[in-house]
């Protein structure tokens, strides 16, 4: 029989309705809810029944998610940002850094006095990275968190990240909190509970025998091979094998039981109690899992988070979901659209930017963008050059070969390139998680070790130095004017290199991602403030970027167009609006490139202007594209 799920929508609704305690809401607050609440629950609906139909419980698990969502709006928020706009993120003025608590600053409290150094830079959109509750020693930098509702205490409290939102609402910065609903560590109440014996609270989790998990190990892939094989840990006191995707401390949440499900999106609305803009969806590939599968990017977790979009919708609408997709580029565009994330990490084109400098190529960066660069109306890419992850090089393999690339080997190349193992290689970065197996592994580096300062320092060489710093310019050049939110990483707005001090921390020792994720010192900020030094250039040359592109509305131009120009050193491309054009080009070689046709049939007339260098240019004249130059050019003034 087919269930014709908009009338079984429509009279659980009315069901439901009738149950719930609105008794404590104002007239206004009622109306409100009620009014969304109409319109937002057959899409929950509609998504929640493929994944809980069958459970009989579903109705019951319903009220108490809808009880939720209305005690919410009695609930004091901090201060609000004041642009209520609805497409916010797709303005200019749009740029984001994403740090650390205690790396940045020393704790929430003390962040606040960094507000004034956001301003300066132009930040208005601050990624805070996990900050709650978490185990001693290795927690895999915050991610397995113990408590969603604890600040962790060496941070602050509750009171101080509330305080926060409220000095960042103030100065129009929004902020963005990690919403890590794949798993919790093993030191949360849920999984104590489970370890007890809890049946109720085993469930929460996936508890299996020996022979099924090694049935889902045969198609699983491993995330963290260096620290175990496969994705289960054994636990001799429960008799029982427990799915830990990353790390054993680490326990995966079992979405197959409703309750989990209502559990979760309780803690997310907490989350959106502190005072958070956006969410950041960690590991949303992983959420759902099937016996015969990779256990990734399955249908059902589509469902599942459009389900979490449609909670937002119906209790925080004006919060927003980030995707935190690091998987094969079709998949990563799956989790974009107005009922699932509206906006959504870049991958593709951070790892071909660090493609196309080792390889001074742009053809696999061309045809990979060409592809996937495109995304619903009003949502947006986060676009990034470094983040507090390493680089993995996911492009689709199907792309590398028409371009007679082997994906194997290009990868090994690039791994031994970036981790200065390939003769010649200007980076300086380390490599993370080696598969010994089939020796994969990714790449770990802040923006500076990996683009060849680190080395030209060491070197004393001021050609290298250049070049590096040159090429530190044409990321960001290229990362500040392509459509979406440019997102810098903490460290990287002041040329800080790689810093090996990890290896002495056991508890850090074996995660090579700490090698750009540095405790920031008055020092840093010294460097980055004279313009004698490497840090000096770095600093300037961001801030330049930064301040144009919000001067500048054409880099809100929502009309983009690859360029295709006549030497595979080149990456070009266009942004257009009513009567502004854009045009920017990249020399992602050393060498001086020649051009075999005038930029003006892209731009529309024979001369423009270089925003970068704030001067007219004769486009007729224009023949040559200086070694790792970038151009930002617009209609002449």
């Amino acid at each position: 029989m087919v269930i014709d799920l908009s009338f079984e929508s429509t009279k659980t609704h009315q069901r439901l309705l009738s149950e719930l305690d609105l008794s404590h809401l104002t007239a206004t607050q009622k109306a409100s809810f009620i009014g969304r609440l109409e319109s937002g629950f057959e899409p929950l609906f509609t998504q929640l029944y493929p994944l809980y139909g069958n459970c009989f419980d579903l109705y019951y698990h319903l009220k108490v998610l809808l009880q939720s969502f209305a005690d919410f709006q009695k609930k004091k928020r901090p201060v609000q940002i004041k642009d209520n706009s609805e497409f916010w993120f797709e303005s200019n003025k749009n740029v984001g850094i994403a740090v650390y608590v205690d790396l940045l600053a020393d704790d929430l409290g003390s962040l606040i006095d960094k507000i004034p150094y956001f301003e300066s830079l132009g930040i208005n959109y601050l990624h805070l990275m996990p900050l709650y509750s978490a185990p001693e020693g290795n927690s895999d930098g915050g991610y397995a968190i113990s408590d969603y509702r604890t600040v962790s205490p060496n941070l602050g409290t509750n009171k101080d990240l509330k305080d926060l939102a409220s000095a960042l609402h103030k100065k129009s910065i929004r902020m963005v909190l990690d919403f890590v609903f794949n798993h919790t560590s093993d030191e949360h109440r849920w999984a104590e509970a489970a370890k007890q014996g809890d049946k109720e609270f085993q469930g929460y989790y996936y508890f299996m025998d020996e022979q099924e998990a090694s049935e889902y190990n045969q198609t699983v892939r491993e995330i963290f091979p260096q620290i175990r094989r496969g994705s289960f840990t054994h636990y001799p006191e429960l008799n029982s094998h427990v799915w830990t995707t990353f790390n054993s401390f680490q326990w995966d949440l079992n979405y197959s039981n409703p309750a989990v499900f209502v559990a979760v999106v309780e803690e997310m609305l907490h989350l959106i109690l502190n005072g958070c803009d956006v969410l950041r969806l960690d590991a949303l590939a992983f959420v759902w899992k099937e016996k015969g599968t990779v256990c990734e990017n399955l249908p059902k977790a589509h469902n599942l988070i459009k389900a979490f979009k449609a909670c937002l919708d119906i209790a925080a609408p004006k919060v927003v979901f980030k995707s935190e997709a690091i998987v094969h580029p079709d998949e990563v565009n799956k989790y974009i659209g107005a009922d699932e994330c509206t906006l959504s990490y870049n991958p593709l084109m951070m790892a071909l930017l660090w493609e196309s400098l080792a390889t001074r190529q742009t053809q696999l960066l061309y045809q990979s963008l060409e592809r996937s660069f495109q995304i619903p109306e009003h949502t947006t890419w986060i676009n990034y050059i470094r983040c507090h992850d390493d680089i993995g090089w996911l492009w689709d393999d199907a792309i590398s070969d028409r371009l007679g690339i082997n994906g194997y080997g290009h990868r090994h190349f690039l791994n031994q390139f970036y981790t200065g193992q390939f003769e010649g290689a200007f980076a300086a970065g380390v490599p993370f998680q080696e598969n010994p197996v089939n020796g994969d592994c990714r790449v770990c580096g802040t923006l500076a070790s990996l683009a060849g300062v680190e080395k030209a320092v060491a070197q004393n060489d001021p050609v290298l130095l250049d070049h590096a710093i040159k090429r530190i310019r044409v990321l960001n050049g290229i990362n500040f004017s392509m459509p979406g939110i440019p997102l810098l990483y903490q460290g990287d707005d002041l040329g800080v290199l790689n810093n090996d001090d990890y290896l002495a921390d056991p508890a850090k020792e074996e995660d090579s991602r700490w090698v750009h994720r540095k405790k920031l010192t008055g020092k840093d900020f010294a460097l980055a403030e004279d313009p004698t030094t490497p840090q000096g250039q770095i600093a300037k040359l961001i801030r330049d970027m930064i301040q144009i592109r919000k001067g500048n509305t054409i880099f809100a131009a929502q009309e983009f167009e690859l360029i295709t120009l006549n030497s595979g050193h080149l990456f070009a491309f266009k942004r257009r609006s009513a009567n502004k054009t854009l045009v920017v080009v990249a020399n992602m070689s050393e060498h001086l490139i020649q051009l075999t046709a005038p930029l003006s049939e892209h731009l529309g007339q024979d001369s423009a202007y270089n925003l970068l260098s704030n001067e007219n240019i004769d486009l007729l004249a224009l023949e040559k594209i200086q070694p790792l130059d970038i151009l930002w050019l617009t209609n002449a003034e």
